[in-house]
């Protein structure tokens, strides 16, 4: 794998040079189990094909050291550096109890996510960020984020999560908005051979509704209305996150107003927000006979311009 002092890196792990993160943890960890000592005492040539792939993964999995791999080659290390300790150096196997303990210390001594966080057990990744250099402070603290349904947002939810090979239950609190942050205590990435843990950070994502939209502490939505409605009122039913209700719509409403229902919208720390609906015109796709006759009499007894005065005032 060498040539002229120079190792392929990505050939050494067998990922494609476009590789991502997550590629790149995996291939190692395969290889690293393939070639360890302990599954091969005595065999130099396996010790010595460990120590090539634990180097490539140091490069590879920091993205700055990576960056100057790519663009210095052979010669990236001398290219200035942002972390301690270079690559290839000697590792002591004996101060790990298994297997496991090593992979998820190098991976969390090079910016990785110790014990498989993000590498698939839950969608969009946890991350970590760690320090370089051995025995330096690491921030054991991990991020993910969560895309919740408005209704379960609304009512409230529990889900389980899959964290360092352990089922976590979270509980979603009614009344969460897109954006807020949950900390989960002591769930976060763990250091190998301290009992060190961190914390997990949840950022919930509400998705879109057909219809709901929070806007603040209210909760938005237009309401169709036909034109009979607009023009003369009346009692309407409506949609509710509790249930279908009857508003009573004044005569004349504007299409620029709404309609308030206080109490009736998003659950706050005290209470409920108000539920605001918005009129728009809906006409029927087609018009019956009858309707039609309707409309053209309405035209001819119509006695105001509903443009008057606007056409004057739109002059530039």
């Amino acid at each position: 794998m060498s040539v002229n002092g120079y190792r392929d890196y990505f050939k050494v792990l067998g990922v494609e040079r476009g590789a991502d993160a997550d590629t790149i943890k995996r291939s190692f960890r395969k290889l690293a189990r393939q070639y360890h000592p302990d599954v091969n005492p005595g065999d130099k040539e396996a010790e010595a094909r460990f120590k090539e792939i634990s180097e490539a993964n140091e490069v590879l999995s920091d993205p700055d050291k990576r960056r100057r791999y790519e663009q210095f080659g052979q010669y990236w290390n001398q290219m200035g550096s942002a972390g301690g300790g270079g690559a290839g150096a000697d590792v002591d196997f004996g101060r790990y109890g298994n297997f496991d303990d090593f992979v998820n210390d190098l991976l969390g001594r090079f910016g990785g996510a110790p014990g498989g966080f993000g590498a698939g057990g839950f969608p969009g990744g946890f991350t970590g960020p760690g320090a370089g250099g051995r025995g330096a402070p690491i921030n054991l603290d991990a991020e993910a984020s969560i895309n919740l349904p408005l209704g379960e947002a609304f009512r409230g939810c529990e889900r389980t999560l899959a964290v360092n090979e352990e089922r976590v239950q979270v509980r979603i609190p009614a009344g969460v908005k897109d954006g807020s942050r949950l900390r989960l205590k002591g769930k976060g990435n763990l250091q190998p051979g301290t009992g060190r843990r961190g914390d997990l950070y949840l950022t919930l994502k509400l998705q879109s509704h057909p219809v709901w939209r929070l806007d603040g502490d209210q909760l938005r939505a237009e309401l169709p209305l036909s034109l009979d409605e607009l023009a003369l009122g009346g009692e309407v039913r409506v949609a509710t996150p509790d249930g279908e209700a009857t508003v009573q719509v004044p005569p004349g409403m504007s299409l620029g107003r709404s309609l308030r229902l206080k109490g009736k919208g998003w659950p706050l720390k005290e209470g409920r927000g108000d539920l605001l609906l918005t009129p728009i015109l809906k006409l029927p796709d087609t018009l019956s006979d009858q309707e039609r006759q309707l409309l053209e009499q309405l035209r001819q007894a119509r006695s105001a311009d509903p443009r008057q005065g606007w056409i004057a005032a739109a002059r530039l």
